[in-house]
Formats: structure tokens, sequence, C-alpha cells
């Protein structure tokens, strides 16, 4: 809790204008939030929220999941857009040794901030906060806010040159193998005003770690934070306290006394495990700054849990491989999940119920590990505290992916500068939850001509790697997905112990000369591969969905003749379809063997590679989820969050735990 007065800006009456680029600047009455030459005017917006939702509200724009509708609303991309609202100024307007701070958790992506028509900041990165003091800029009465947003980078999207790429923007928005053009413009994340007193007390930047021994339900914490020379004198009350309101442990001491951090070790708590191995056991930690006369500063409350986690050679390894066998609590597991991609393209407006959906299902189905795909945005917090909830670890990439034509990191020391301070609100953010396992630089980055994976060498990946030692030195920090000597494990290279993290395939991995389940079989009986973070297997949707969201076109042929199959063309079975001699008009038969193939594939990998356990330390399936309704993608569930058939499956295989019998733990 900021100290003062907070208020939650979703509470206001947020407006919408769209003008082509500048325009607004001949035109827009900032006193009276006016606009003439607005070619659309005064649309209502929910905030958090995306110009593309209001305007579909406001039916302007047409569903963009309809057919190929996405095509339809690029122009958007072209305007400028202003969002705007009265500041209640009753509540708001700062007084002597007063200031009004507006901080917005997440902006997609560029702009201006206006405060009563005058410029009280920019904003350029869409992965970081923004805080603007607008002390200056209020009046007595009649304020108001307005956001300026610019038209978005041209290109980021799935192919390109990654070194090039330095506009912080997720760039699945751009186009991607399971996603159309859909660049989103708006307010991802909550805005909050603040008004603090000049000389108000405050602490910042509290870190929180927990460690917990890794045989016995003991646990240690350590804290640090920030104190303004106001702070200087004061106390620190200390509880933490289990969900039901037990207390564990208080404590009380003077803010002198905290010159680096302070520990507690010995607590009795109960360790948090992951999904299918243990409860999730959680605790809240209440820090509170009081004056000599014990009234209230500041407050706030951090949920946190305590597990010990140790990584272990995979067994055969050679000796300089990298350790890929996960230990929590001296337990080793098989980490088994998804890659998570983002939701939906428009995310600003997802709600709490769409990450609580997925996720229980992802739980009910015995997964234990989900990678936050680096190619999406850091996601919003309610992921991350269900994660908590539901023992789900979480692999978190920094936001850096490949580009196909070259997948080399930036290097100009403008961009790598920026990532740090990427990385170290990440790691401010989120290194308090339990379900947090390791960082990643990012996803597929390769060396100059994609060699290898890229190395803590390069200059991006060594800065990260260096704010993360400051940071966050208790987590394992990844050069990138894959990692290790090769990209990717085949049956040229299988033996030479050279397959630590690899990538792939995405498809069944048939050969020039045996196109049958015999070599598929073959590939993973001599796959040697310590980890596989990415593995997939194409398969349609339900011809219910596909009729639902058709269009006007046919669904037949499954082929790139068919612009509704053209998007998804890296996935297209058509001409192996045919050559099966099955009917070329008969969608319910295309799509029965297409599932039945998604499903002999991807149970045969997953068996094969935990059965490996623990030579093989996990398999990550690419991809989770559909963020957009693809005719046919790699993902396990659909856009409306149906399971495709494959996923019984692999739920059976996934909540198999008779693999850790040879390891149960003390």
């Amino acid at each position: 809790m900021e100290p003062g007065y907070t208020l939650d800006a979703s509470s206001l009456e947020w407006r919408l204008w769209g003008y082509r680029p500048n325009v607004w600047r001949m035109n827009f009455n900032f006193e009276k939030l006016e606009g003439s030459w607005a070619e659309y005017a005064n649309i209502p917006i929910n905030i958090p929220g995306s110009v593309q939702l209001a305007l579909k509200n406001a039916n302007i724009i047409e569903d963009w999941n309809m057919g190929v509708n996405s095509t339809k609303i690029e122009w958007i991309e072209n305007r400028h857009w202003l969002i705007g609202a009265k500041i209640p100024s009753e509540k708001l307007s700062a007084q002597e040794n007063e200031k009004v701070i507006i901080e917005f958790l997440g902006l997609d992506y560029k702009g201006i901030v206006m405060v009563n028509g005058q410029e009280a900041g920019k904003f350029d990165n869409m992965f970081i906060p923004h805080r603007f003091d607008i002390t200056p800029f209020i009046k007595e009465n009649n304020n108001n806010i307005v956001l300026i947003f610019e038209c978005p980078p041209e290109n980021l999207g799935q192919i390109g040159w990654t070194s090039k790429i330095t506009e912080w923007k997720s760039r699945f928005n751009y186009g991607w193998d399971w996603m159309p053009r859909i660049v989103q413009t708006g307010i991802w994340d909550k805005v909050f005003f603040h008004k603090i007193k000049d000389n108000q007390p405050l602490f910042n930047n509290l870190k929180v770690f927990t460690e917990a021994n890794k045989s016995k339900n003991i646990g240690k914490l350590s804290i640090s934070l920030e104190l303004n020379n106001t702070a200087l004198r004061k106390h620190l009350q200390i509880s933490l306290t289990s969900t039901d309101g037990k207390v564990v442990f208080e404590d009380s001491f003077s803010t002198d006394q905290l010159e680096f951090n302070k520990v507690w070790d010995d607590l009795k708590i109960e360790r948090w495990w992951p999904n299918e191995l243990g409860p999730q056991n959680l605790y809240n930690l209440h820090v509170n700054l009081i004056d000599e006369n014990r009234n209230l500063l500041q407050q706030t409350t951090k949920r946190i849990g305590f597990r010990h986690v140790e990584w272990t050679k995979s067994q055969n390894a050679p000796i300089d491989a990298e350790p890929w066998i996960c230990n929590i609590n001296s337990q080793p597991i098989f980490l088994q999940g998804i890659n998570w991609t983002p939701i939906r393209p428009n995310f600003a407006d997802l709600q709490f119920d769409d990450y609580a959906k997925l996720l229980h299902l992802y739980k009910d189905l015995g997964i234990n590990t989900i990678r936050i795909w680096g190619g999406g945005f850091p996601e919003k917090e309610w992921l991350y505290d269900l994660c908590d909830e539901l023992g789900i670890l979480i692999w978190q990439d920094f936001p850096l992916s490949s580009s196909g034509l070259e997948n080399y990191p930036p290097e100009d020391l403008k961009a790598v500068h920026e990532m740090t301070q990427i990385v170290n609100h990440y790691v401010k953010r989120l290194h308090h939850h339990a379900s947090l396992l390791l960082w990643c630089g990012g996803n597929e980055l390769y060396e100059l001509g994609d060699t290898a994976p890229v190395t803590h060498k390069h200059i991006m990946i060594k800065s990260i790697k260096e704010v993360l030692m400051l940071q966050d030195p208790t987590r394992r920090f990844l050069t990138g997905s894959p990692s290790g000597p090769n990209i990717y494990g085949n049956l040229n290279n299988f033996g030479t112990g050279k397959n630590w993290d690899v990538h792939g395939p995405w498809d069944l991995p048939y050969t020039e000369t045996d196109r049958t389940m015999s070599a598929v079989k073959e590939y993973w009986d001599r796959d040697d591969a310590m980890f596989r973070s990415e593995v997939g297997v194409p398969g349609a949707m339900s011809a219910e969905t596909m009729n639902k969201y058709k269009g006007q076109f046919q669904l037949l042929p499954a082929s790139m003749e068919n612009p509704l199959w053209r998007s998804v063309s890296w996935w297209i079975q058509w001409e192996e379809y045919l050559k099966s001699g099955r009917s070329v008009d008969n969608l319910n038969e295309y799509i029965e063997w297409s599932q039945n193939r998604q499903m002999e594939g991807l149970v045969l990998a997953l068996k094969k590679s935990k059965e490996r356990f623990p030579t093989c330390g996990g398999f990550i399936i690419w991809m989770g989820h559909d963020s957009y309704p693809c005719t046919i993608n790699t993902s396990l569930i659909d856009f409306e969050g149906n399971p495709k058939p494959v996923v019984d499956e692999l739920s059976k295989i996934w909540k198999d735990n008779s693999y850790l019998k040879k390891y149960l733990r003390e």
C-alpha cells in the first residue's frame, strides 16, 4: 500500500479518440476533452483495455477472429489514439507539501502523457512500469489526463533480424505461425493515482527471498529494502502468517538496524511443492513501517512460499554438461508441461477468469511447469499468483526472440541498457513468487549463422546475467531456450553428448526414406537430449469451432489454396492426408486423421522422454493453447479452451509418477 491516498484509475470514465497522426496537435481541446477533427470520438474504453476491443464494442470494427477479418483492422496501427478521463479533483488536488503521482503498470506501447493539456512525460517500453509526478500540472479543479498513443513499430514479427529489433513491444502481435497480425494498442495493466506528502517516510524496492531445508520443514527468510531519509530512525514490524491467519513469527526493530538485509533462520514452516508432489503451502509476509508513536506510515504484504531448489546432472551426462535434473525439496522431478503464450492478442482486456480457467485445467491435467515464452509479454500478476497456488513452476523468458532470417541478439549499448532495465523490473516484480523456477534470456537466440545457441559471451546475455547475479542470485539463469552445444537433436548427433536443452521437432520426425511411425519411434528410441523445452505435433481443431469462426469461407480444402488455412501454412498436412487415400471432401474425416496423428506423435515422444528420466530432465510441449482460432496448430487446447483429444492421453503420462519410486524423498 502506498501511504496517503491511492485511487484505482479503472473506476474513472475513460474515453477514446482516433486521429490521423499528429492531427490532434492542431485540434484536440484538452480542457473540454473534445476533438472535432477526430475520425473516431468519445468512444467508451475500459482501463485496462485495448483500442481494438473498444472499437469492436462500438461496432466500428468487426470481430477479428472471424474468417480473415484481422486484415481489416490493420489500419488501427496507422492512427494516433487518445485515451483520456477527468480526474476527481476533490481527492487528488495537491495541497502544500503534497505531490500527486500517476503510476502505469503497463502501457502498449509509445506515446505522451498529458495532464491538463501539458506534457507530463513520455513512455516507449511496454515491459516496464511508468511513474510520473503530475503535481506541477494539477489545478484546484477541472483536471484531466490524456494519453496519446503514437503509431507502433512497423514490423516486429516472426521473420526478420533479431539484432535489429530494439523496440520493446510484444512481437507475437505482428504475426507468428499461430497468430495473424493483430497489433494491440492500449493500457494493458493497472493505473493508479497516488497522493503523498513530500516528506512522507517511505521504503521501496522490497526484496524477499526464502529457502527451505531440503529435507525438513524448516525455512529461512531474508528481506532487504531501501529507505528514504525521513524513514530513518523509524521502526519496521515484520510478521509471517499462514493463509489461515496463524502467526509463524513476528519481529520489530529500528530501521537503523537494516543496513543491508535481515535474515531469520530456523522458521517452522510447511514446504511448498509442485503439482502432484505435495501441498502448495503459502504464507503472507507483512512489512509495516511505523513511527515512534506506533502510527502506521506504510504497509505491504507479499505472499511467499518456502522450497529448496537444486539442479543436478543428468545420468551419464558429459562432465562439461549443464545440470538438467531439477530437485525440489530433495525430490528429483521430471519437469513436464507446456509453453505458455499470451491468451489473446488483445491481452489488455484479459480478466482473472481467463487465467484461472486455463491454469486450473493445466493443473488438473497433471503438468508441473510452464515456460513463459519470450515473444509475448511479462503476463499479468494473476498468472503468477495462480501458479503459486496450483504448484505450477515457471520458466520465465525475458522478451527476446528469434527472427528466422537472423537470431542474434542486439549488441548496441542503448538496447543492452534498456534490457537491463527490463530485467531489473522483472526481478523486482516477480522474485518473491514460490512458483518462479528460473530466468531465461529468451527464445531461440543463436550465434551468427545459427551455428549454436548464444552463450554468456554475448554482451546482451552477459549484461542480463550480471543484473541477475546482483538482484536474484538464488535462481538459475539460462542463456536462452534452447541452450548448450546443439540447437536441435537429430539422428546425426544422437550419442555425441551435445544435446543438452534442444528444440523440436514440431512435427513427426520422419526421414527422407521413411515416412511412417517406425521412423518416429526410431527417433525417440535413439534420443539422448537432457532436456526438451519445445516439442510439438500439429493437430486440427474441432469442426464445431472451425464452423464458428470460418466467416464467409469454406473449410475445405485444408490447403494453401484456402485463405482460412494460409495463415497457418507451417502446419498444413493436406497432401499427406490425401496420399493416405482419404476423402477430399469430408471435413470430419480429415480432422479425425489430423488429431489422431497429433495424439500418436506426442504421446510417443512424451512417454519415451519421461521413461528416460533421469537421463532426460524434462519435456515442455509447444504449445499449450491457441490465442487465435487456428484451423490447425501445435496447441493442445483450442481458442475456446476445449482440449484436443491428445490431452487425455498426455494427462495419463503426466500423472504417472511411478518413475519417482526410485527417488523417494526423505
